[in-house]
């Protein structure tokens, strides 16, 4: 049996047993890397861990160490009650909210991960205080981040521009952008209205009374109130010393890593261990939120996907694709395999590889190449809401433990569901309409 087919078959049978048993499916990945690579491949240790995700790994300990720094020692906490000040009494805005800011990184040049390691805490936690579903706070950070991805600041429209022109063809930088923004600002329609948008809505007027109540029971010094929406303004408190200094070194990792493209994992691990040194008191404990299971599972299904990689199991079905002939089948199936592959895999590698297997039909002329390059630019990134891509992990990591599995479970299915409907719908929304004009 060929090694391409052992490597799906096992990839699907870790998703299955994970799923139905109680055991990590990152742990399940990596021991399907063991035997595949040891039995199969004919690989040393060290050669079948050469897929192993190292940046991924830092980035995830790295971030989520320093905001669970953030959270013991109350930061957090100070900034969502400030937001909430200035919000007051519009949940219907917040989930659209969370959505454009999490969408000024990448459109202003961050890569995706940077972006989301930065605002992930603070929007979940934003949408917690006033009561949003976490999975639509979670989808609409994603969703947000991936609004940017092909700004022409951005590095992925870089990659993409770099892999035409290296064979002559070129695509427009504002249809690339705007293109992918308006799919994911559709999407970003459908979140809220799946995840309780129209909730918020119909009971906008009852939320607002119920916040006021509570602002006026908490002025009578009557307490908190009963059971209202907590977004009332929090009390003023003034910032501790270990808290102001916690609050700079936050901004500074984002400057580092957001304006001078500075390692984001290695400056949160450092800044992290740094305030726990220094204010061991404040921050006890803060090292028991880094978010070991979610660490191994990401880690160890990267890995098994980064060996299929290595093995050649991409190449081959991408190449046997680009053979078939048939334009508009071959444009389909190059955005499926993107879609599908990225939501385990770089986005940014993935369109690297994919696109020049477009290029031979492309240059027949029957598909243009605009339509193309934007169908498979979709297909390759809305899929980061999988809990497996850079993106995901950063946000699922950032949910209550309490609440890890349903969003977890959210995630996978919406994830999925991007890796069926991207591929079709890019191709109903550009391929077939550029091949009949053609």
């Amino acid at each position: 049996m060929s090694i391409h087919v052992i490597g799906v078959v096992a990839l699907v049978l870790v998703f299955v047993v994970g799923t139905l048993r109680p055991v990590n499916i990152g742990a399940l990945a990596l021991i399907a890397t063991f035997f595949i690579g040891t039995l199969v491949a004919d690989e040393s240790v060290k050669e079948l861990l050469a897929g192993f995700p190292a940046d991924l790994f830092v980035l995830l300990v790295g971030v989520t160490y320093l905001f669970g720094l953030a959270a013991t020692n109350g930061t957090i906490e100070w900034l969502i009650d400030r937001a909430v000040g200035l919000l007051g009494d519009r949940p219907v805005l917040v989930p659209w909210l969370i959505f454009a800011f999490s969408a000024v990184p990448t459109t202003a040049g961050a890569l995706g991960p940077a972006g989301v390691a930065m605002l992930a805490p603070l929007c979940l936690r934003l949408g917690e205080r006033y009561g949003i579903d976490r999975r639509m706070a979670a989808l609409m950070v994603m969703h947000g981040s991936c609004l940017g991805n092909f700004s022409p600041l951005n590095g992925l429209a870089v990659i993409v521009r770099q892999a035409l022109e290296r064979d002559g063809l070129s695509v427009s930088a504002s249809a690339l952008f705007f293109g992918n923004a308006a799919y994911n600002i559709g999407l970003a329609v459908v979140i809220y209205l799946m995840f309780g948008g129209r909730k918020l809505w119909r009971e906008r007027r009852t939320l607002v009374a119920a916040a006021r109540d509570d602002d006026a029971s908490a002025e009578g010094g009557g307490g908190t109130g009963g059971g209202g929406l907590a977004v009332r303004e929090a009390v003023r408190t003034r910032l501790r010393v270990d808290q102001s200094i916690t609050l700079a070194v936050i901004v500074a990792v984002a400057v580092g890593a957001l304006v001078f493209n500075l390692e984001i994992g290695f400056l949160a691990l450092i800044a992290a261990a740094l305030l726990h040194a220094v204010f061991p008191e404040r921050c006890a404990k803060a090292d028991r939120q880094i978010v070991w299971s979610v660490v191994l599972l990401i880690c160890g299904v990267v890995t098994l996907v980064g060996a299929m990689q290595r093995w050649g199991t991409v190449d081959v079905i991408g190449n046997g694709i680009a053979g078939i002939g048939a334009p508009l089948l071959t444009g389909y199936l190059l955005c499926l395999v993107a879609a599908f592959t990225s939501a385990f895999a770089s986005s940014a590698g993935l369109l690297g590889v994919l696109i020049p297997l477009a290029v031979p039909f492309l240059l027949q002329g029957e598909i243009g190449v605009a339509a193309m390059t934007i169908a498979l630019a979709i297909s390759a990134t809305v899929v980061d809401s999988t809990p497996f891509s850079s993106v995901g992990a950063l946000t699922l990591a950032n949910a209550p433990e309490e609440e890890r599995p349903t969003v977890f479970r959210t995630m996978f299915a919406w994830g999925i569901g991007m890796a069926v409907t991207a591929p079709v719908l890019t191709w109903l929304i550009f391929l077939l309409p550029s091949a009949l004009r053609s």
